[in-house]
């Protein structure tokens, strides 16, 4: 089994075309004002965007691994991106950025390098 595709809601798939452009995913399908799909810049998982008339506050975290954190972080931020909190060192070994969409979705930029899969806990 593998992870294909995320998908999460919007009040305005445009503005979210937007915004997950500037995050650097790339657009692979356009069906406004319905949905939109991309394509991550590495690997070959997708994400997308449907439309929906009220975005329902959720607990779930969409997160995307940059190798480059603190440089991702400080172009986003050259674009008018708004984080919550900027990149740090986390007790679990990873360094993440926290960031919502425009319609509050919420989202992880991070760095794990190889405690991603292995970390020193990983049960045998």
């Amino acid at each position: 089994m593998n992870l294909n595709q995320v998908t999460v809601a919007s009040t305005d798939v445009a503005r979210a075309i937007e915004f997950y452009s500037k995050l650097g995913l790339k657009l692979i399908v356009k069906s406004l004002p319905k949905y939109a799909r991309f394509e991550c810049p590495e690997g070959h998982s997708t994400f997308s965007v449907h439309n929906v008339e009220q975005v329902v506050p959720s607990q779930t975290v969409v997160y995307f691994e940059c190798v480059h954190l603190d440089e991702t972080v400080e172009r986003l931020l050259q674009l008018g991106i708004s984080f919550t909190s900027r990149p740090r060192d986390q007790s679990w070994l990873w360094r993440e950025a926290r960031l919502q969409d425009p319609d509050g979705n919420a989202i992880c930029l991070f760095y794990a390098g190889p405690n991603r899969l292995n970390p020193p806990w990983r049960v045998a």
